[in-house]
């Protein structure tokens, strides 16, 4: 299959309707729409430990979640370290393509991923308008916001969570992969008595007990990493014979 017939098949699969209007993903970088996919490296974000690895390995295409090319670039200079990558990507004739809103909010996506990961039951939008991006979905058993703090933390093998409880036992649970804080209202108005996200920002982690929801923080990267293991099966479902492996593009380290 070619990264143009691979796209395409792509683009269908996780169509780019559902993607917020402020987004750029998609195809970020193709020098050559004819060559065939044998091997291709899945990853959260386009770093240049990606870039390198990808060359190393002899990879024909990138998949991102984060857009590799999110603003507007006003100069291919190699002093711009994105316009460096892409020159290198091209050097290699090595695709990218990036799935970043969208992938959020198509059934199976992020959330679903995360909520799944977490014991959820019950999954459902966090809302009802298309392009939803949160899940909302239900414990089999409450249990004290400590105890699901740990869980959350294992699940996604992050190093540490943050916790600001309001003291509410933890049933009905809300889960917004990377940065969640414009969920929040819309957690409490379904009757979430949890929320759990990569980033809900101080302000809201302090006001949590006073807004009657139980705020966890787990990393941006931990709660949306595991959707790569998602993206691997959706390119198997298209086509088995092509090689896809995870990178681990975390670079943040906590000391």
């Amino acid at each position: 299959m070619t990264v143009r017939q691979l796209y395409k098949l792509l683009d269908e699969y996780i169509p780019s309707s559902l993607s917020a209007e402020w987004d750029n993903d998609g195809l970020m970088c193709c020098s050559d729409g004819e060559r065939e996919v044998k091997k291709l490296l899945i990853t959260l974000d386009v770093t240049s430990d990606v870039v390198d690895e990808a060359i190393r390995g002899e990879y024909d295409l990138i998949i991102s979640h984060h857009p590799f090319i999110f603003k507007g670039l006003r100069a291919i200079d190699d002093r711009n370290f994105i316009a460096a990558k892409a020159m290198e990507l091209i050097k290699n004739n090595i695709s990218v393509f990036s799935f970043h809103t969208r992938l959020d909010a198509i059934d199976g996506g992020v959330n679903d991923t995360l909520a799944r990961l977490l014991g959820l039951k019950n999954i459902r939008p966090l809302g009802d308008k298309e392009g939803v991006i949160g899940r909302i979905g239900s414990l089999t058993i409450a249990v004290e916001p400590e105890i699901f703090a740990e869980t959350v933390r294992d699940a996604l093998a992050s190093p540490a969570v943050l916790l600001s409880s309001s003291g509410r036992s933890v049933r009905e649970v809300a889960v917004v992969g990377g940065e969640g804080a414009d969920e929040i209202k819309s957690a409490i108005a379904l009757g979430a008595d949890t929320l759990v996200s990569g980033r809900l920002g101080y302000h809201n982690m302090v006001d949590a007990g006073e807004m009657g929801i139980n705020l966890i923080e787990a990393g941006h990267f931990y709660t949306e990493f595991p959707v790569c293991a998602t993206l691997r099966s959706i390119v198997a479902s298209l086509d088995s014979t092509v090689c896809a492996d995870i990178f681990n593009s975390n670079s943040i380290k906590l000391i």
